[in-house]
């Protein structure tokens, strides 16, 4: 397999700081790795600092893409004489919750599918919840407001801010059951090529039956714990935007190179 990593705005022919320990793994264990100029990526150019090979799939890990930003990635790689192990259907099938919730709904809290000119005052009547967890298609808000609302008002609130600190709204609203999870239970499983693979060697049977129900090469599986210390699914994420968490750079690398690709 091949990787694309984002190279350094201020440091051209270096990785980006934030994947420089995985690129250099990558590279000591004989991974091909091709940088992408990040400064061309942002004016909507791919500037591409190394060739592609054309017998191997390609990956891309970086920041996360929007639909069309993911388009024009898999379409300057194949241009460039190489192919995107996922097409875009198969990464905003992983990165949208919308591609994979109805899949995975017995394992994951109940989740409403909404947009941003919804009334939430009639939904929230409707549903009464006693609280809501808001997310756009991807993401929840980072900061220290949270994402939990109590009622309308805080809906809007939470979606007004996760609109200013991302700078948009990604796909629509999603409002998801608050489930009662334990602390620091969290866990980050990547499946690649339709093999499990886990921080500490060990996957739970749950894992291993949520990832029955995605057809996907290369994804990302959360798991908490709920407050009687059964497995939930958080989400999945596309593999090659999710970040480490509790992996070790090397473990995730040697991941790559056991997947069989």
């Amino acid at each position: 397999m091949q990787i694309i990593y984002p190279d350094d705005y201020s440091k051209t022919g270096k990785p980006d700081e934030a994947f420089a320990q995985e690129y250099r793994c990558a590279q000591m264990l004989n991974i091909h790795c091709v940088l992408l100029s990040s400064e061309d990526m942002a004016l909507g150019k791919y500037t591409f600092l190394h060739p592609f090979k054309s017998d191997s799939p390609v990956i891309w890990r970086g920041w996360m893409l929007n639909k069309d930003e993911y388009q024009q990635l898999y379409h300057a790689v194949n241009t460039h004489g190489g192919q995107m192990l996922e097409t875009p259907e198969d990464y905003i099938h992983n990165h949208h919750i919308t591609g994979w919730y109805e899949n995975c709904r017995e394992f994951t809290p109940k989740t409403v599918i909404s947009t941003i000119d919804t009334d939430f005052e009639s939904l929230t009547s409707r549903l009464q919840w006693p609280a809501y967890f808001v997310k756009d298609y991807v993401k929840s808000l980072t900061t220290t407001r949270g994402s939990i609302a109590k009622n309308a008002d805080e809906i809007k609130e939470i979606l007004k801010l996760i609109a200013q600190f991302r700078g948009h709204i990604e796909g629509g609203v999603s409002l998801r059951y608050v489930e009662s999870f334990i602390n620091d239970s969290e866990r980050r499983y990547f499946v690649l090529n339709k093999k499990i693979f886990s921080a500490d060697d060990e996957v739970p049977e749950f894992v291993k039956s949520v990832a029955q129900h995605i057809n996907t090469p290369f994804y990302s599986i959360d798991v908490v714990k709920n407050a009687v210390g059964e497995l939930r699914l958080v989400e999945i994420g596309d593999g090659q935007v999710s970040d480490i968490k509790e992996w070790s750079v090397e473990k995730l690398v040697k991941a790559f190179l056991l997947s069989g690709l």
